[in-house]
């Protein structure tokens, strides 16, 4: 796991070697063992190593033997020997033991094609001095991150966006839509960023772009099919899901440090970890993290898989002043991102930083089998709304809840019943709150920000493809919208701010497809979650632990907002600065705040997007290039 950075000029301007040192500075946290920098002509490729595989040989950029291809690499590719051996056949030797060199030779032998052989996760550039062109690419689900920008004079790549920002002449005007989508969904997608001149390269895609013509394309290679498998008895299925899950979580561990491994006690991590245990020699190396308010607390649940797996086990307790941390992960997001959870992600990394290098996490395994139980909701609102004669009345619903004020009881259920299926579902995924965007945000930013597009994000993805079910829409609609940039973005920024990889096995792009395949039945199950999984590892969990209502990785903003955070987040919101910036309007704010002080209802989720969207204004909106610090903070996490 690194960091990578670079550009290519066009018009004959020679590549600036401090600005690449610069931007690869900046990416210290991500590759902390070392770095590397290549510059000749127009042409500047960067690294910053977190040493993984080939402690020796591997570093980076590397180049070909003739000097005509060189690559800078993020990731790790969990097929890289058995290509290794194909490559060989072929004739091509090697210099290394490293997956890097692996791509390399990939892309000779079979060019853009090559990524569609790489199994894991990856984001890495390729220049090609043969055919003066810059390749870059990033994995099937975008858990490696990667981003550019690109205008006459060439163009400019990195892992993450503060890289970028080094070049003191690239603009940093804001993307308004990209705000809208913000203050949306907690997240800004692909392929914006919260900056208009800057934009992120979608999962699954590959870029090429020509220094000589200054023509830049962007290719998806890869989507996910939901189709039905072979016909098999629920019992093969169940046993085949079985052996792909513990080849993915085998491959994951491949590392030539220590590796661990998170444990939330929910089923996900629960079966990494028991199939961990199974193919590791010695103890698995877990960590927990929890709350002091018990309904936001699941260690009694992770003590439960240590205990039965006896791993090596470490639990820490998340207080209410580890709010002191938000300036630091205002730094490290680059931009604004509302996703709470990224304090506790946070904690648990820089714990499991102390005693291994790489951690294995559970994420993906609410979307690929059908884990969250937003989607029986989802289900229930079909069944009854969707079929006649009850869609008809959906003109009176909405006229009716147009009518009703935002803030009546009952009036977001009412809006919910007049959306169509897709538009309920994209309601379903908005942050919840008192105020409608346009009614948050100044006159002058309401006129920049344009009209809300509803469901038409939503609905562009889904006509690319017929769907078999509307189960199989919304895990498809997650898994291209909410996964990669909200979950994925999450577990990457803080895990890699403190230099910690992270590998999610329940991505393998193997194991991803053989579960869409699984019929409906074995997804959800008589109202079960994840039945398919629970049974594959039936025999390795607690039954505590299979049966379990799901709890989700929440923190308890509701009660710090009432109590110790509270002083801190209205000195944010209600502070000069930030009326000063012209984006929020102070009054709608101060309601907000002093209505969920009031206890009438729980507005803490709408009150954190803003206090992250203003947080990453102060830090990144006006400041100027070499930031290379984040804000430090003293560590707020009490062992129990």
């Amino acid at each position: 796991m690194c960091g990578i950075a670079g550009f290519v000029n066009r018009h004959g301007r020679p590549a600036d070697a401090e600005l690449l040192r610069a931007m690869t500075d900046v990416l210290a946290h991500r590759g902390p063992d070392g770095d590397g920098h290549y510059v000749t002509g127009p042409v500047a490729l960067g690294h910053r190593r977190l040493a993984i595989i080939d402690l020796v040989t591997g570093a980076q950029p590397m180049g070909s033997e003739d000097g005509t291809l060189w690559i800078t690499y993020n990731g790790e590719v969990y097929n890289f020997a058995e290509l290794r051996r194909e490559l060989e056949a072929r004739g091509y030797s090697f210099r290394t033991t490293s997956d890097t060199e692996v791509i390399l030779r990939a892309w000779e032998a079979f060019g853009p094609a090559c990524v569609e052989r790489l199994r894991g996760m990856f984001a890495f550039a390729i220049w090609d001095a043969r055919k003066g062109e810059l390749f870059l690419a990033r994995d099937r689900f975008g858990i490696k991150p990667l981003v550019y920008a690109w205008n006459d004079g060439g163009i400019s790549f990195a892992s993450e966006l503060k890289a970028l920002l080094e070049d003191a002449a690239l603009a940093r005007d804001l993307d308004w839509q990209a705000l809208r989508s913000y203050l949306t969904y907690g997240y800004v997608p692909s392929p914006a960023t919260i900056f208009a001149g800057i934009r992120k390269l979608p999962p699954a895609s590959y870029l090429i772009f020509s220094p000589r013509t200054g023509k830049l394309s962007v290719t998806r290679y890869w989507d996910l099919r939901f189709a039905g498998g072979a016909p098999r008895s629920d019992a093969q299925w169940i046993e085949e899901l079985r052996a792909v899950l513990a080849d993915s979580v085998r491959c994951h561990m491949v590392s030539d440090v220590p590796v661990g491994a998170f444990l939330s006690g929910g089923v996900d991590s629960s079966s990494v970890v028991a199939l961990m245990s199974g193919t590791s020699a010695a103890p698995v190396r877990t960590f927990s993290v929890g709350f002091r308010e018990r309904d936001f607390d699941e260690l009694e649940y992770a003590a439960l898989v240590a205990a039965r797996h006896r791993t090596e086990h470490r639990e820490f307790v998340v207080e209410p002043d580890a709010l002191a941390i938000l300036p630091k992960l205002a730094w490290q997001f680059d931009e604004p991102f509302a996703d709470a959870s990224a304090l506790p992600t946070y904690y648990v990394s820089e714990v499991a930083r102390e005693h291994v290098k790489v951690a294995l996490s559970g994420d993906g395994g609410d979307e690929s089998f059908a884990g969250y139980r937003r989607y029986l909701r989802a289900l229930t609102w079909h069944r009854w709304l969707d079929r006649a004669p009850a869609s008809f009345a959906r003109p009176l619903w909405r006229r009716l809840a147009s009518a009703l004020p935002r803030e009546v009881r009952g009036a977001g259920t009412l809006r919910l019943a007049a959306d169509g299926p897709l538009e309920r579902y994209a309601r379903m995924m908005q942050i919840p709150g008192l105020m409608a965007i346009d009614d948050l945000l100044t006159p002058e930013a309401r006129a920049q920000v344009g009209p809300d597009a509803g469901a038409d994000w939503f609905g562009s993805l889904i006509t690319e493809r017929d769907r078999a079910d509307y189960l199989t829409t919304l895990q498809y609609i997650d898994m291209r919208t909410y996964l990669p940039e909200d979950i994925l973005t999450k577990v990457d920024r803080t895990s890699m701010l403190v230099s910690l990889e992270t590998r999610v096995p329940l991505l393998d792009h193997v194991l991803v497809e053989f579960v869409a395949n699984l019929p409906a039945r074995l997804k959800l199950h008589q109202g079960e979650t994840k039945y398919a999984l629970k049974r594959a590892v039936a025999d390795v969990l607690p039954e505590r632990i299979l049966h379990r209502r799901k709890m989700g990785f929440g923190v308890p903003l509701h009660r710090w907002f009432r109590g110790a955070g509270e002083d801190y987040i209205r000195e944010v919101l209600l502070d000069d600065l930030t009326r000063r910036h012209g984006i929020l309007d102070n009054q709608s704010v101060a309601r907000i705040l002093g209505e969920h002080r009031s206890g009438r209802r729980d507005l803490s989720v709408q009150i954190w997007s803003l206090v992250c969207l203003e947080l990453w204004w102060r830090t990144w909106a006006k400041a100027a290039p070499s930031r290379r610090e984040p804000p430090r903070p003293a560590l707020t996490v009490a062992t129990r």
